[in-house]
């Protein structure tokens, strides 16, 4: 439904919205078709049905109750996409505990500020990826860990931090470990207790707690409730038409409301697979698992699908199982849609727009929408959901003019945690979440996102908030001022660029600056792109920064496409 005039549309649901919890979710799953696949885990040859999956989420209750948390606690999760990630989240909100998603790119001052912005109780999290090393980067930040007795921290970089578990079959002094845990009995009466809790659980406890830029400040932990996510998901999986049959292949990271709620929250919802091809993207790590669990459903930014389609060994995979997916995080190119529709029989793509403060998503295309709407829309409105878009005094704008994105349902977060200030500047008191992104909602009720109030830059699906990294380049002795924007990439769709003012009697080079920034900051955060002034082009004081990307396009050589 809609107003004909006015940039107001409200989805109205074929059904109702589920007044359950996500513990109870599971239950259903696992009672109603106990040997159907639930969770692929492709890297650690991990494959539980739903009954599998259910008693190991009832496991690892026990010994979270066992080491003493308790409903409410803050359970930080830290590491890749992995089938140990899923039971955290799962086991946390079958408790009434709230998970708190850490991205893995994190380093140690940003995982310090998380977890004391939500005091959080205990961490789980892996040995290492890559070039990560969590393991040394926790000993660095928590010296106290190795003398942690009988693994109960009490550290002053930290101080609500109680336990570190590791995930891996190797020891480290202070912290407990995953695989030990779930071999602990589950007796009758610790089953009961996990039960007996789990009925305290309702549908609007917070459930999760992932972090963002609240209007392009600092990160502030936008706060979920379990009737937010498991209705979310559901209502995702519904525009796909996903069912018991469907195996849903996630590469994104469950970290992002992408991979844990419209991947894992979708699947729960109606049964379907959550099929994790790798702890991080591969393309061919992906194409293997869709040919090999014969995945019916792919989810990626278009960077990952371009990825997959230009690798060189593309053809040699079968992909007729698929049928439907979503494209997000960034604008897909023409022939990236259309060779994602002939090439990975994947007709049924849809495309999805939404933020974390609204579960995610709020619009999203239709399986059978025309191409020409899922490339240059976000689709429709979804069940249960309004939008308007409004002008600069907050009055709704006509049909087809642009204003701000406002959405008000169900989706919309429970505030921002411990801080009640932002959370009403955010959310309206009628209800309505500012987005912060400029919109236009056509006569037909299509959305199409036409650029940001806040400045955020997509690098490849991940959010880079321009702000913090100023921030962070300003703490550099030798910079006066930093300005950081957004430069199109083809392959990633944006990539950082930094403007950088020196000091008077400087000779910092581009790559000192580089150089400043690792270790320190998430690697993808860390500039491509660096450009040196000695002083920046103003405007009553501040800094033009529309003139800063104008220069830095041209210096580079990029034409800067036009906003869709």
């Amino acid at each position: 439904m809609s107003h004909p005039d006015y940039s107001y549309v409200h989805g109205a649901g074929a059904e109702p919205l589920q007044g359950t919890t996500v513990g109870d979710c599971l239950r259903r799953q696992a009672s109603t078709r106990p040997e159907d696949l639930a969770v692929v885990d492709c890297t650690h040859d991990v494959c539980l049905s739903w009954r599998e999956l259910d008693a190991a989420v009832d496991r690892l209750a026990v010994a979270f109750l066992a080491l003493g948390l308790e409903p409410g606690d803050r359970i930080a999760i830290w590491m890749m996409n992995r089938s140990e990630w899923t039971l955290t989240q799962l086991a946390a909100a079958r408790l009434g505990m709230i998970s708190v998603n850490i991205n893995p790119g994190a380093r140690k001052a940003e995982l310090q500020r998380f977890l004391n912005l939500v005091q959080v109780r205990a961490l789980v999290t892996q040995d290492v990826f890559k070039t990560s090393d969590y393991i040394q980067m926790l000993q660095e930040l928590l010296p106290e860990l190795a003398d942690a007795e009988n693994g109960i921290l009490s550290a002053a970089a930290i101080p609500s931090l109680q336990r570190v578990i590791r995930v891996g079959e190797a020891e480290t002094p202070g912290t407990l470990n995953f695989s030990r845990l779930m071999q602990a009995e589950c007796t009758p009466q610790a089953l009961a207790r996990v039960a007996e809790m789990a009925a305290r659980v309702e549908m609007d406890d917070p459930v999760n707690i992932q972090f963002s830029n609240a209007m392009g400040g600092e990160p502030a932990g936008t706060t979920l409730t379990h009737h937010n996510i498991l209705n979310n998901g559901h209502m995702v999986g519904q525009s796909l038409c996903l069912g018991a049959d469907d195996r849903v292949c996630i590469p994104v990271p469950l970290f992002h409301c992408f991979g844990m709620v419209m991947g894992n929250m979708a699947c729960l919802g109606h049964g379907a697979a959550m099929v994790y091809p790798g702890e991080a993207f591969d393309p061919l790590d992906t194409l293997k698992a869709v040919a090999g669990q014969r995945c019916t459903a792919l989810y990626g930014v278009p960077a990952m699908f371009k990825a997959m389609l230009d690798h060189e060994r593309f053809s040699d995979f079968d992909l007729a199982s698929l049928r439907t997916g979503i494209m997000a995080g960034a604008p897909c190119p023409p022939e990236t849609m259309d060779q994602v529709m002939r090439l990975m029989h994947m007709a049924q793509v849809t495309i999805g727009y939404g933020m974390t403060e609204s579960s995610p998503i709020s619009f999203m295309s239709d399986v059978n929408d025309p191409v020409e709407r899922r490339l240059n829309t976000v689709g429709t409105i979804r069940p249960h959901v309004e939008a308007k878009v409004i002008d600069s005094e907050g009055r709704i704008v006509p049909r087809g003019v642009t204003g701000e994105l406002c959405v008000r349902g169900y989706n919309v977060m429970r505030g921002y945690w411990d801080d009640p200030e932002l959370s009403r500047r955010v959310v309206d008191a009628a209800g309505w979440l500012h987005t912060g992104d400029l919109a236009q909602i056509d006569g037909a009720g299509y959305c199409r996102i036409v650029g940001g109030v806040k400045d955020m830059i997509i690098r490849g699906g991940e959010n880079i908030y321009p702000r913090e990294l100023e921030d962070f380049l300003r703490t550099h002795p030798q910079i006066r001022d930093a300005v950081v924007v957004g430069i199109p990439d083809d392959r990633l769709g944006e990539v950082v660029c930094a403007c950088v003012e020196l000091g008077a009697g400087t000779s910092l080079t581009e790559a000192a600056v580089k150089d400043f920034c690792k270790g320190q900051i998430a690697h993808f955060k860390i500039p491509l792109h660096v450009r040196l002034y000695e002083a920046f082009p103003r405007s009553t004081g501040r800094a033009l920064k529309f003139m800063l990307r104008d220069e830095a396009l041209a210096a580079l050589g990029i034409h800067a496409p036009p906003a869709t």
